[in-house]
């Protein structure tokens, strides 16, 4: 009997099943892996192939994407659009569900720990699954690109440089550090340096690897939290991160038209360089003049 629930639960973690459709009915939909489970909770990546796309092929480049909502919301389905994107490009991108913080959680945290820190042991986890089936996947392990918007931002960057708040299930000889990243309006905050585990600040080195960072000119995110990134940056050396502006936009502007095409046309481009993705972005700028400085 425990035999056969083992095969049920690993047949759990290793078989793709269909995604159900939520909000855009017109984006197609991905396969959804567990990477893990939780207290009987399955913790789950949608993942979008490239048409015709098979394993024995040639690898190609990945992408994983965080969603936002503050640490406490938000779905995977936000980055639903962008994954089929990429993938129609040739990439396998993917999406994913993490830990939210609760109430419960602050009373449960020593004092000056944030409430951040509960989400980023998944994104290391989601990382580490990611790169232990590349192979069965078609991904090329050592090209492997990670983002996210708004808190998915955050806990993207940390997840990624941070050696802490590791999932103690996990695999730990899987690193968790990737080629590159697209990050869409990253909520950094000065008050995270009181729990240095989430403050990216303090884990920032000048070996950070090449980024495109997409905000609103009016987004307070840039002003109080991102400058201060771009900073130490600079004094590092660091001059492979490009930052697109759009003007007159506030935070979150990436998840409407036209500025969902806008970004996604800058991050191929930005892709494309790094030599992940070939030829030119199969979106168009729009007819009433938006772009990005």
């Amino acid at each position: 009997m425990k035999k056969i629930l083992l095969i049920v639960l690993m047949a759990m973690v290793y078989s793709p099943v269909d995604a159900q459709r939520v909000g855009d009915e017109s984006t197609p939909k991905g396969k959804v892996y567990v990477y893990k489970q939780v207290d009987g909770v399955n913790r789950e990546m949608e993942i979008y192939f490239p048409e015709g796309k098979r394993a024995d092929k040639k690898p190609v480049a990945g992408i994983i994407l965080f969603h936002g909502g503050g640490w406490g919301g938000g779905s995977r389905q936000a980055f639903s659009y962008q994954c089929n994107y990429f993938a129609s490009r040739g990439m396998v991108a993917a999406t994913v569900t993490y830990r939210l913080r609760t109430k419960e959680d602050r009373a449960a945290l020593t004092a000056g720990q944030s409430t951040k820190r509960v989400c980023i042991p998944d994104v290391k986890s989601a990382i580490r699954w990611f790169k232990q089936h590349a192979k069965e996947l078609g991904v090329d392990p050592n090209r492997i690109v990670a983002g996210g918007g708004s808190a998915g931002g955050h806990i993207c960057l940390l997840g990624t440089t941070s050696p802490g708040l590791n999932d103690p299930n996990d695999n730990h000889g899987i690193d968790t550090s990737v080629a590159a990243y697209v990050l869409f309006n990253p909520a950094l905050s000065k008050s995270d340096a009181k729990d240095p585990d989430v403050d990216f600040l303090q884990h920032l080195k000048a070996d950070f690897g090449p980024a495109i960072v997409f905000f609103g000119s009016e987004d307070k995110w840039m002003t109080n939290g991102w400058t201060h990134a771009a900073a130490k940056m600079k004094s590092l050396g660091i001059t492979s991160v490009q930052m697109k502006i759009a003007q007159g936009q506030t935070h979150a502007f990436f998840n409407k038209q036209p500025w969902k095409d806008i970004t996604l046309i800058a991050a191929d481009q930005f892709l494309t360089e790094l030599g992940y993705l070939q030829g030119k972005p199969t979106l168009s700028m729009p007819k009433t003049g938006e772009e990005l400085r």
